[in-house]
């Protein structure tokens, strides 16, 4: 169950970023003047999709908690940096986003570390 909660805690996560940035975009850039910033991020909070990613982000932090209690915070945690891996790998396709060099390098550090980190403690038994 364990591998579960850390895999929904992931797809929760990854969700939610991707919801956030495609309804933020169709809003347009960030006003300067502080009284059209607040009346535009009022209404970005009131978007019913919005919400869903913020809900979304709470059910990642319920599953996150219960990863917790199945694994140490030093295996998990960094298993669960899985996300920005796919986040990356997911705004190359739908958001259109560059690939730099380094960009490369750090998806492989990212995931070099979480395999020596899986391995090591015997979380990604499966690599």
């Amino acid at each position: 169950m364990g591998f579960l909660y850390i895999s929904l805690t992931i797809l929760f996560t990854v969700y939610d970023q991707f919801v956030l940035k495609w309804r933020m975009n169709l809003k347009g850039p960030l006003p300067e003047n502080l009284n059209e910033k607040f009346s535009f991020m009022f209404h970005a909070y009131i978007d019913l999709w919005i919400i869903l990613g913020f809900l979304v982000a709470f059910l990642a932090s319920l599953t996150c908690a219960k990863a917790m209690t199945k694994f140490q915070l030093s295996q998990a945690y960094p298993i669960m940096s899985l996300s920005y891996i796919l986040v990356f790998c997911l705004s190359v396709f739908l958001f259109n986003e560059t690939v730099s060099f380094q960009k490369i390098i750090g998806f492989i550090f990212i995931f070099l570390g979480v395999l020596i980190i899986g391995r090591s403690s015997r979380v990604l038994f499966f690599i």
